[in-house]
């Protein structure tokens, strides 16, 4: 697309994914995988996130131009530890996680099909 003069942007949480792939514009969120477009149900911040990464087109002049969010997924980054190691959970905390990751994808599925 960008050989034919179409300006793209990527938005992502795989920084060391996205970069090694060399896309033009890359705007990275550190925020759990699945969440590059802004937090779940926060419209502030999903209209920050593509507001940011829409302004890369104009902003961005040289090939493999990453721009990193200001926004944080919490007030530390103790998040990322617990999002990657799930030893300390029981069955029942994993079977309740997975019960409202289905609830915003049906959430998602129902959004999508009405609009």
């Amino acid at each position: 697309m960008e050989q034919h003069g179409i300006a793209t942007v990527i938005m992502g949480c795989a920084k060391d994914i996205v970069e090694t792939a060399g896309v033009a514009r890359f705007y990275f969120s550190n925020f759990p995988l699945g969440h590059s477009a802004g937090k779940p149900f926060d419209q502030a911040s999903q209209q920050k996130t593509l507001r940011s990464a829409l302004a890369l087109i104009d902003s961005a002049h040289v090939p493999r131009t990453t721009v990193v969010s200001e926004q944080h997924w919490s007030h530390d980054d103790s998040w990322e530890q617990d999002f990657w190691d799930i030893s300390a959970l029981s069955d029942a905390d994993i079977s309740k996680l997975k019960a409202a990751h289905e609830q915003v994808r049906k959430t998602a599925a129902d959004i999508k099909a009405s609009g």
